[in-house]
């Protein structure tokens, strides 16, 4: 059966891939095709998911034809053996992706995958293993299938509501009726999409046709595996033609050993997604979570430890990322500007696969790769006997160090408020080996999409004056989307991150909470059928099978409200309480995304008590189970942490773009004269502590990590 089960798998992939590619280039610019390759897993990440496909695929047919012998449905683990399924596990690759790595804990740098962070639990937080569940899943058959596969399907005495039924009824907001954060800056938005994009990728599974019967999942309403598509309700108000009964859904690729094996080596266990980024604020997203990725956007033609740069083109004469290789998946000038004539430009190629969803996220990438190359060059300079590795390794440190520092002081109290951070994120207690910094199931899913509701329906492009662009106008949202030309051809980075901090987020209300650039445009250039983003939200969660709303609720030492009253009061809203309890029939069944989304803000921040909780949960382990974490002794000197403290993101942009004027507090929302400071008066960031005299710092590095 694994060969067997290795020559379906290998042919669905093969499929998959080359009739994907094959239908983006039919229709060059069709988001749709260009979103699935971009969501599926590549290199060591693709391994791992083919090799839970293998034995996943195995355990099935073994299980069918017990079924058939016995006459009578069985779990397959109910009749092989312990040793049977490690033997399958070893056969299909399952079982070496589990074992412990040698660790050598004398380097004070990380490797790009982060194994070998926690002495005890090497693989604690490291990239491609599962996600933790804090609490146990509920899939429909207690194992594997989602949460509503069979629509008949009760819960609690109450059926699902449609996703899509659901977001046009309580999430529904017109892009005119967005409401502006009168706080916070549009660059709280797009840092929360970055630090997201330094802890979680859930991959879709690579395949898209069934392997059992070859079903394609974009030709299907059928819910067969992988495919879980999204159902429109009938008169839906965007679909008036009734030409379409479903939007294409695929569920997330599984981890080795779960779901229908029933068993990840030695322990029962259910349906698992898996992470292929690592736990840690290690700036992943710029420099890649494995060893190959990290390689390829390295520049080996001089020894300085620099990352490449783009040889075709540059902003103003500065550093633009590198084009990816091979199909164009960023092919949609042509179809935005209906001239065929234009010239198209590949995909910027980053750290993380979805540099190029916006270009307010591309802009982002390419000042963070300028900011390393920036700090090699002036560490050349200061330690000039210093070769390229130590250059890139020391950069890639002090770039891991300031962003745990803005995540933490910067960015993370105006998510929280001061009352959560006061809790739970207040003073570093030390690094504790016992914590697992292993990301979660339900933030990954469901607490860390808060900022989904924060996105405007443009992208804002200014000038010097910070006015309107008067040549680079400002953008809707859905014709930014995998638009890198816009970068090379209309302004560069300095427009699109005025912008980003001289405007303002958008505020989440419960009365407008979704709007249409991301409801109903959401990757969508022509008359292609689009993609809701709250469908999709609702659905993964439910793929996932994460438990309920209250069960979150509960989980958090909040109330779990029973009946519309409780509700209205947790939701301070007896309009919205009804209208969930319409849809959903008891506040358990509610979906923890929607719930969370939904519930008014903790004092000073800008998620509501639930999601304040996961969240701050979720960082507060981040932190203490980090052992290369910046304020953990011996990762810096006392010097250097001093000098990390000073570090701002309104230091980078100015060292690293056109821009001399900025707010001092780039995410602090403030008028033009009204907490801007020109470029000269801010601090420049002080590298001396790093100048390397008498005992070498790598001599002190394993003085400091024997302990």
């Amino acid at each position: 059966p694994p060969n067997e089960a290795k020559a379906t798998v290998d042919a669905a992939y093969k499929y998959s891939r080359t009739e994907s590619i094959d239908r983006m280039q039919r229709s060059p610019g069709s988001l749709k095709h260009i979103y699935r390759l971009h969501k599926q897993p590549v290199g060591v990440s693709r391994d791992a998911v083919r090799s839970a496909d293998y034995m996943d695929l195995t355990v099935q047919s073994l299980r069918n034809s017990l079924t058939r012998r016995r006459r009578r449905s069985i779990n397959a683990t109910d009749l092989i053996s312990e040793e049977d399924l490690l033997v399958i596990a070893n056969l299909t690759g399952c079982s070496p992706r589990s074992r412990v790595q040698s660790c050598d804990f004398s380097s004070g740098f990380r490797g790009p995958n982060s194994d070998c962070n926690n002495r005890q639990n090497p693989r604690w937080g490291s990239s491609n293993i599962p996600f933790v569940r804090w609490l146990p899943a509920e899939y429909q058959d207690s194992m594997n299938l989602p949460k509503s596969w069979d629509r008949d399907h009760e819960i609690n005495n109450h059926i699902l509501p449609l996703v899509r039924l659901v977001s046009n009824q309580i999430l529904d907001t017109a892009n005119s009726d967005v409401e502006d954060d009168p706080l916070y800056t549009h660059l709280v938005t797009i840092f929360g999409q970055w630090t997201d994009h330094d802890l979680t990728f859930t991959p879709h599974s690579p395949a898209i046709r069934s392997f059992n019967d070859g079903i394609d999942c974009d030709h299907t309403c059928e819910r067969k595996e992988p495919c879980f598509p999204i159902e429109i309700p009938s008169k839906d108000p965007h679909f008036t033609d009734d030409s379409h009964e479903c939007m294409p859904f695929f569920r997330s690729a599984p981890a080795c050993g779960s779901g229908t094996t029933g068993y990840t080596f030695g322990s029962p266990t259910v349906r698992e997604q898996m992470n292929t980024l690592t736990a840690f604020i290690d700036v992943g997203q710029v420099y890649g979570a494995d060893k190959t990725k990290a390689r390829l956007l390295r520049d080996f033609s001089t020894d300085a430890g620099l990352l490449r740069v783009n040889q075709d083109y540059t902003d103003n004469g500065r550093e633009l990322l590198p084009f990816e290789v091979g199909p164009n998946m960023c092919e949609t000038r042509r179809r935005i500007t209906n001239d065929n004539n234009t010239q198209e430009v590949p995909c910027f190629l980053a750290g993380d696969v979805r540099t190029n969803e916006n270009i307010a996220l591309a802009s982002l990438h390419t000042l963070l790769m300028r900011e390393h190359n920036r700090l090699a060059r002036n560490l050349a300079t200061l330690n000039p006997h210093w070769g390229g590795e130590r250059l890139y390794q020391e950069a890639r440190k002090i770039m891991g160090g300031y962003f745990q520092i803005i995540t933490y002081r910067d960015f993370l109290p105006h998510i929280l408020g001061p009352d959560i951070m006061a809790k739970k994120l207040s003073s570093y207690p030390g690094y504790d080996e016992d914590v697992n910094p292993t990301i979660s199931n339900v933030f990954a899913t469901a607490a860390f999409r808060f900022a989904h509701l924060m996105v405007q329906p443009f992208i804002f492009r200014l000038d010097n004056n910070y006015k309107d662009h008067p040549d680079y106008p400002t953008q809707l949202l859905h014709k930014t989307f995998f638009t890198p030309w816009r970068i090379l051809f209309q302004g560069g980075l300095d427009p699109i991150l005025r912008g980003l901090v001289g405007r303002k987020a958008k505020l989440n209300t419960q009365q407008n909470m979704m709007h249409d650039e991301l409801r109903n445009r959401l990757f969508k250039f022509t008359a292609e059928l689009a993609l809701d983003l709250a469908s999709l939200n609702l659905q993964r969660g439910r793929d996932h099978g994460l438990p309920g709303y209250n069960q979150w609720r509960k989980f958090c030492g909040l109330s779990q409200p029973q009946n519309l009253q409780q509700l209205a009061d947790v939701m301070k809203n007896r309009q919205l309480a009804n209208a969930l309890l319409n849809l959903y029939g008891t506040p358990d069944n509610i979906d923890v995304w929607l719930g969370g989304v939904a519930e008014p803000f903790v004092n000073g921040g800008r998620v509501g008590p639930l999601f304040a909780c996961l969240i701050a949960t979720q960082f507060q382990r981040i932190r203490q189970g980090d052992r290369l974490w910046w304020e953990n002794d011996g990762v810096f000197t006392a010097a250097q942490r001093h000098s990390l403290k000073e570090t701002s993101l309104a230091r980078i942009i100015c060292d690293n773009t056109g821009i001399t004027e900025v707010p001092a507090k780039p995410f602090l929302y403030r008028p033009r004269g009204s907490g801007y400071t020109q470029c000269d008066n801010i601090p420049a960031f002080d590298l001396s502590p790093w100048k390397e005299g008498g005992k070498s710092m790598s001599s002190a590095l394993c003085d400091t990590f024997g302990r």
